[in-house]
């Protein structure tokens, strides 16, 4: 029944679509093209229009804008145009455009772009208007807007098709109109601090500054291999060297990991350097750039983000790493003496580590566990261990640790600082242990740059640097859930054109997939026997998938948010990120164990498993996530 009813949707759509072609092949016809139409003189936009009524009452002015509504009667008609600000109403009648411009305005249809130009009055209602005296198609829309009282809704879509993602969803507008003022306001913060701004490589040989893995391209002119930058930080440092004392850039930057809520592969970063200061400098120019933002922007210092307020305006707080895992995890690192004592609480704690961690590794590990999510309020946590910070300054007396800061909002990594390592020697050696991680398998581990060490040893004064990840500050500024909501055009999955076609194809007519599984391996049958009473306790049910992300800091584990049936959420972590990108896997039906005690993974409580199918190949494990079709219902039981 829903597939016969969408398949008259789409006729009606199709023969909507061939209607509008026709209008606009008689407009050619008739020598009344509007794609020929070059110029059209605005004098006012909606809102100023409605904030100037008393001014512009009864004066001329000329507006442009997408007709959104459109009423037509007999001898005179209203239509609502839509424009960057807002919308205005206009009331046109025959005897004022003419007979003929009243034949074809009748014509127009929602989503038409047109100039009109008339008089400001106000309708009986009250409501501000424009009596128009021209009106001018400037553009024919052959496309169908979604209907107008539902809108815009699917999100995939929007993100897709975000030009009509702006066009029906006023919200959105603002959210891309707000995120370039914050931009317009960092710059002009930073500008009268006396930071230049600078542009440095996007193409590079060497990607390093920071822990990522990069994009990798060929440069056919120079038949030579380059990557796409995952940091802007080696490059502004040379400037530093250079005699610039004060330089930021605000950029893309590219790394090549999963899509998530809070990830995009191609992100924007803002960094910047100042000679002669160090990280305390970075912590007190973070706290006033971000409070003038948000004064400036928002016109506050409070921000209320998913119903949680935060007070931009109060000193923030500043803990060392040490201090928060000694307040929320319970662990005294200061007695920590060994990484075999360092592992030893690991394992106690649940804390998962790998072979290649050592002590300071571990102790970030217990960090990102237990005291991440609780940096609600503007927090700076500083001094971390050497072992993760292969960029930074020791601390003077404590070579353990480095001097640097993550400010954090929310329970997120806001941005990144260091009292800038500027001793070419202790940078050779830093390279070199990344070199080393990167031939025990750690893909993000940076390498050596030789031209970066030659700035080195030309002299670096002492110097504070930070990194400030720029979506992420206008998601909290802008109230917005996802990464891709503050982001015009987000990176998305393309779409198959063929598998769309082989969706329309009957089953009859689709040959059978042949599969060879002769060099596939599976696990042996359990010969172990269970017993059929403990079998049929376990509940498996039915669930929807509402949302999925990367866990942070792990490179395997998926967060679940499932709808089981019942009126609450349930969470499921899954280490399947090998195999799935979250994306792909949002609004399908798969099947979980839903009566098993919640397990903590990374800090959080799983509440059950997911069914995967395991099998080997060619020495490769596979694995498929047990997904059926999503019409069977949420909370389905099993048997």
């Amino acid at each position: 029944m829903a597939e016969q009813q969408k398949n008259v949707q789409d006729q009606d759509l199709n023969q909507l679509r061939k209607v509008r072609r026709e209008k606009l092949a008689d407009l050619q016809a008739r020598g009344a093209d509007p794609f020929l139409i070059t110029k059209y003189d605005v004098t006012h936009h909606s809102q100023q229009i409605k904030d100037n009524f008393e001014e512009l009452e009864g004066r001329e002015v000329s507006v442009a804008g997408r007709i959104m509504q459109k009423r037509v009667m007999g001898k005179a008609s209203f239509c609502n145009i839509q424009d960057l600000e807002g919308n205005i109403q206009s009331y046109v009648a025959r005897d004022n455009i003419g007979e003929d411009h009243y034949k074809d305005f009748k014509k127009f249809d929602i989503g038409d772009i047109v100039g009109i130009q008339g008089t400001v009055f106000k309708t009986k209602t009250g409501e501000i208007s424009i009596h128009a005296e021209k009106i001018q198609l400037l553009s024919k829309s052959l496309q169908i807007l979604p209907e107008k009282f539902h809108g815009l809704t699917d999100t995939d879509t929007r993100y897709r098709q975000r030009y009509v993602d702006l066009i029906m969803n006023r919200e959105v507008k603002e959210t891309f109109i707000k995120r370039s003022k914050i931009l317009s306001s960092i710059r002009k913060y930073l500008d009268g601090e006396g930071f230049l701004e600078v542009e440095t490589p996007m193409l590079v040989a060497n990607a390093g500054g920071a822990a990522a893995r990069p994009f990798e391209t060929h440069f056919n002119a120079l038949d030579e291999d380059f990557k796409l930058r995952i940091s802007l930080e080696l490059y502004l440092k040379r400037l530093i060297v250079g005699g610039m004392e004060r330089v930021y850039e605000i950029g893309r930057v590219f790394r090549n990991e999963g899509l998530d809520t809070r990830h995009n592969p191609e992100f924007t970063l803002m960094e910047l350097y100042q000679a002669y200061t160090d990280y305390n400098g970075m912590m007190d120019l973070t706290e006033n750039l971000y409070r003038h933002v948000a004064q400036d922007v928002l016109g506050t210092t409070k921000i209320v983000y998913n119903g949680v307020e935060m007070d931009l305006g109060k000193p923030f707080e500043r803990i060392t790493m040490i201090d928060a895992v000694k307040k929320y995890a319970g662990v005294d690192w200061n007695e920590v003496e060994t990484l075999e004592q360092a592992r030893a609480l690991a394992k106690e704690h649940n804390v998962e580590f790998e072979e290649r961690h050592k002590k300071g590794d571990i102790l970030s590990l217990f960090f990102e566990e237990f005291a991440e999510e609780h940096l609600i309020q503007p927090t700076f946590v500083m001094d971390h261990p050497i072992e993760i910070s292969p960029l930074t300054k020791k601390k003077p007396g404590d070579p353990d640790y480095v001097e640097r800061f993550e400010f954090f909002m929310n329970g997120w990594e806001m941005a990144n600082a260091y009292s800038e390592l500027n001793d070419p020697i202790d940078q050779r050696e830093r390279f070199k242990a990344q070199e080393e991680l990167l031939a025990q398998g750690d893909e993000e581990a940076n390498t050596t740059d030789e031209d970066f060490l030659n700035a080195l040893e030309i002299g670096m004064p002492p110097t504070g640097g930070i990194g400030f990840g720029i979506d992420r500050m206008c998601m909290l500024l802008t109230d917005s859930a996802a990464i891709r909501d503050v982001l015009l055009f987000p990176t998305m999955k393309s779409l198959d054109a063929k598998k769309g076609e082989a969706k329309a194809e009957k089953a009859g007519e689709k040959p059978a997939e042949k599969i060879d599984f002769s060099k596939v391996k599976v696990e042996p049958l359990f010969e172990e026997m269970v017993d059929f009473d403990t079998f049929s306790k376990s509940d498996f049910r039915a669930v929807k998938i509402e949302a999925c992300e990367a866990v942070p800091k792990s490179k395997k584990l998926l967060k679940f948010t499932l709808n089981d049936g019942t009126d609450r959420k349930r969470t499921i972590l899954s280490g399947i990120h090998e195999y799935y990108e979250p994306e792909e896997l949002v609004g399908k039906t798969a099947i979980a164990i839903v009566n098993l005690p919640p397990r903590k993974m990374m800090g959080i409580d799983s509440e059950g498993m997911l069914i995967s199918a395991v099998h080997e190949e060619e020495g490769r494990e596979g694995l498929n996530l047990l997904m059926v079709d999503d019409r069977i219902p949420a909370g389905a039981k099993l048997y």
